[in-house]
């Protein structure tokens, strides 16, 4: 018996090295990897009071999973029936151009979801994309991730006017696009990211001189724009190895007259009402609501936290993101965006549910409410 498991195990070692060797290899040779940060870099990283051994901290303990391994959400998630995981067939879409797009004065304020995180945020006269993630495909092995549920989005990359500013929230697969960057690099002003995101868009060929490296609390004047970069929980990598070593945000920007507040991804902390009592009161709150989990309640929020969250940071109105177009965690598809418009109606908080790629004004009349998720069809 000994005898037979020997080879049956050498095998499976062998085949572990090489899948080990071959995944190595890949790492080094794929593009969408990234870049790495610099010894310099990792110097000035550690006088930003929230980076230590290597690797970015939140400011309260943050676990990535709560009561399980990560082996055992994987299986889960792979293999466990939930219900309405996917919707039944293409979500409503507005299709868009960039004609649609550039009539605008100062005073508007207007954003338009694409889906997930990606908007595009009009505020000042300017145009800010928000985590632009417009690919099909997520990441370096497109059969490994999440289907987009379009085959299309609401405006192509190559379509989009002229952007003066992107945001960036941290460098995950579903905010930071190698294939998005590659086509916005030509017609964007400024690149605005997280400590050590920028290692990345260098290796992307993206210009230094127009990537603006930002710590917590840091603020850009920029086109008339106020931009600061302001604290999240949550955490970041887009390998094996590199877990931590960029860091994350959440974003304000502000305009003469008008106020927006990005949460990027993370859990619910006190740092929310710190920003509303800092940068607040928010005209609207673009929050994360959506690929929640128990098991990693640290790091993704539960629909009803980012309804309080929104309320947290003083926000007139809350504009639910990162949902509505790949499922990444076992909670039916429109399931945040079903608990998040009874907790805003139970908290008194205004939510906008608009379609993807319908743009939603502020101050011109009655924000777009319908709750067109009921009613998608095969």
């Amino acid at each position: 018996m000994k005898r037979t498991r020997r080879p049956v195990f050498r095998v499976l070692i062998s085949l572990l090295a090489i899948l080990l060797v071959a995944g190595a290899a890949f790492a080094g040779l794929s593009p969408q990897f990234g870049g790495k940060p610099t010894k310099a870099d990792k110097a000035r990283f550690a006088r930003s009071g929230h980076y230590a051994d290597g690797e970015f901290k939140n400011l309260i303990p943050t676990e990535l999973m709560t009561g399980s391994s990560m082996a055992s959400v994987m299986w889960e998630f792979l293999f466990k029936k939930t219900p309405g995981k996917n919707p039944p067939g293409p979500l409503p879409m507005r299709l868009l151009d960039s004609l649609s797009l550039t009539r605008k004065t100062p005073e508007l304020l207007r954003v338009t979801w694409f889906g997930h995180s990606a908007s595009l945020l009009e505020i000042g006269g300017r145009n800010i994309l928000i985590d632009p993630m417009l690919s099909q495909d997520m990441g370096p092995v497109a059969w490994l991730t999440p289907n987009r549920y379009n085959s299309r989005v609401p405006i192509r990359t190559e379509q989009l006017p002229p952007i003066d500013a992107v945001l960036i929230s941290h460098d995950h697969y579903d905010h930071l696009d190698y294939e998005t960057i590659g086509k916005l690099k030509g017609k964007t002003g400024l690149f605005f990211v997280p400590l050590g995101v920028a290692a990345h868009l260098r290796a992307w060929g993206v210009d230094t001189a127009r990537i603006r490296e930002l710590d917590w609390n840091d603020s850009v004047q920029v086109s008339g724009l106020t931009i600061i970069s302001t604290p999240a929980r949550h955490f970041s990598g887009r390998g094996l190895t590199n877990r931590n070593s960029t860091s994350w945000s959440s974003w304000v920007v502000k305009a003469p007259g008008h106020r927006v507040f990005y949460s990027g991804d993370g859990g619910y902390g006190p740092h929310f009402a710190a920003i509303g009592r800092q940068h607040g009161p928010f005209d609207l709150a673009l929050m994360e609501c959506g690929q929640y989990d128990p098991h990693w309640a640290d790091i993704h929020m539960l629909p009803e936290q980012s309804v309080q969250a929104s309320l947290d940071v003083r926000a007139a109105a809350m504009l639910p993101v990162h949902w509505g177009a790949f499922t990444e965690a076992n909670h039916p598809w429109n399931g945040s965006v079903q608990r998040a418009s009874a907790a805003a109606i139970r908290l008194g908080q205004t939510l906008t549910t608009p379609e993807l790629g319908q743009p939603v004004t502020i101050g011109a009349g009655p924000l777009p409410q319908t709750r067109w998720w009921e009613t998608v069809r095969k």
